[in-house]
């Protein structure tokens, strides 16, 4: 009984990480955000790729995939664009192809839960 209450607790816990939608909106004020972001020049200096999506239901998973929503209220996570690298806590670079949205640094993946 033990190992299938921890398998059922593991799957939750993957289940809930694919299924969190990324629905992103981008506040006036660093004091109304979750998260402050800063869009690199290069790929590589990026800790995520983040691929603008059309459509709401393709911003599933926590792998890149942003809708910028209208309002605040329909937002899974507030962001603020800063000016300097060194006042981020997310370094992201905006990718041309959904395939290519991805972390490059999971041990950031946490700020976007």
């Amino acid at each position: 009984m033990h190992f299938l209450k921890c398998h059922l607790i593991i799957f939750l816990f993957f289940v809930s990480n694919l299924c969190h939608a990324q629905f992103v909106y981008s506040v006036d004020y660093v004091s109304q955000a979750d998260i402050k972001v800063f869009v690199v020049d290069y790929e590589s200096q990026a800790d995520l790729n983040v691929f603008k999506v059309k459509y709401q239901s393709e911003a599933k998973g926590n792998e890149g995939l942003w809708y910028f929503v209208d309002y605040r209220s329909q937002s899974d996570k507030t962001i603020y664009f800063v000016d300097y690298k060194s006042q981020a806590d997310l370094l992201i670079y905006f990718v041309d192809y959904k395939s290519q949205a991805r972390w490059k640094k999971r041990s950031k993946i946490h700020l976007m839960h």
